[in-house]
């Protein structure tokens, strides 16, 4: 899918945008805290449902107003059919998502639509962060080329929430009760496990390719995806462990609790590597992601590159722009505070392109400087 063409009311600090995009490359150039990742994240919103930096719809709507509405034109890329995707949200109601002028009765329904991918600084948290985290990455990936697995998601997440209801009981409980939901648990943990190993399976090549090219060679990387669920019975685990939950008064053991490790060599990157290499290592990442899900479904993923240059010397730099520069990516919207890059850029791809200024929540267009 390619964005034709965008409006925003009042998200975040974004009192009105109406812009049109080149199908291949678009930049946004600006100070931080301009509002240029807030551009991003709206059109992340379109692709996902949901803001990539605040989860609280809310929260999301420009101060003093009482809605936000965001409204994306697209084309597939042969331009033969366009889509028009719709996102409205009044204060103290819920969300309105439509496509093509229709509501969608479920919101999962619309994930992978519009495939995505996003490159940002908060990605930093997939090595610094906890495991909620990168196992947010996988089912990301994942849901957005493979319907089951979400709704698979959704049960195990409904099972889990209600086992550990029973596990804050303070009366007696019975057997039975805990298996309905212990057996759903493994049922559909089982599916989301099988699923998980066959795409870092996968992927791992795809990324240790990329951060090779990145890195021009000069250090090894790797995945390791660990579950409970590897060498055991998910419902005897569950089972087995339900003592111990219940004096924790939560479930301390299920795919919920999967952990995907990040390693410089042998060696976790978060414990090992330079802010240079983290850096490299998340870009490298999210690049992968973009080529898994170009060939797994079939279309090019748009790319959200936001101030992806930030603590990279400049050889690797330097690589990442050959990399944008090619032919391998269909369209691209990058940010970035420092206009050298974006020209450095720009005369690499040559071809189209779009220039924007950002500043205080307005949009200009501008030219390549000379």
């Amino acid at each position: 899918m390619i964005l034709k063409h965008l409006s925003i009311l009042n998200y975040k600090n974004l009192p009105e945008v109406d812009l049109s995009f080149s199908p291949k490359l678009n930049c946004f150039f600006g100070q931080n805290g301009m509002g240029k990742t807030n551009l991003l994240d709206a059109i992340y919103f379109l692709s996902f449902c949901k803001s990539a930096a605040n989860p609280v719809d809310s929260q999301n709507i420009r101060h003093d107003q009482d809605f936000f509405v965001i409204q994306g034109f697209y084309e597939t890329a042969d331009g033969t059919a366009s889509e028009e995707i719709y996102c409205g949200m009044k204060r103290r109601q819920k969300k309105q998502f439509k496509r093509n002028k229709k509501e969608y009765s479920r919101l999962s329904d619309h994930i992978g639509f519009i495939p995505l991918v996003m490159v940002s600084p908060s990605d930093a948290e997939l090595i610094a962060g906890g495991s909620d985290e990168r196992r947010r990455f996988m089912d990301v990936v994942i849901s957005q080329y493979d319907k089951a697995y979400l709704d698979a998601l959704i049960r195990y997440n409904k099972a889990l929430a209600q086992r550990n209801v029973l596990l804050k009981s303070e009366t007696a409980v019975e057997e039975d009760q805990f298996l309905m939901w212990e057996e759903q648990m493994a049922l559909t943990g089982g599916e989301i496990f099988q699923k998980r190993e066959q795409f870092i399976r996968a992927f791992t090549p795809i990324f240790q390719s990329i951060y090779a090219i990145l890195s021009q060679g000069k250090e090894q990387v790797g995945l390791s995806y660990e579950s409970h669920a590897r060498n055991a019975s998910l419902l005897e685990v569950l089972k087995a462990s339900r003592p111990r939950d219940r004096v924790m008064g939560f479930s301390l053991r299920g795919i919920h609790k999967d952990e995907l490790s990040m390693l410089l060599g042998n060696y976790p990157m978060k414990r090992e590597g330079s802010q240079g290499q983290n850096k490299t290592y998340l870009v490298a990442l999210k690049l992968a992601q973009f080529d898994f899900l170009k060939r797994t479904g079939g279309q090019l993923p748009i790319l959200l590159l936001d101030d992806i240059f930030d603590k990279l010397d400049a050889s690797r730099m330097e690589e990442i722009i050959k990399l944008v520069a090619g032919d391998r990516f269909g369209q691209i919207f990058i940010t970035d505070t420092n206009r050298e890059h974006l020209d450095h850029i720009l005369r690499s791809v040559g071809g189209d392109y779009r220039m924007f200024q950002v500043e205080q929540g307005v949009v200009l267009e501008g030219k390549e400087e000379a």
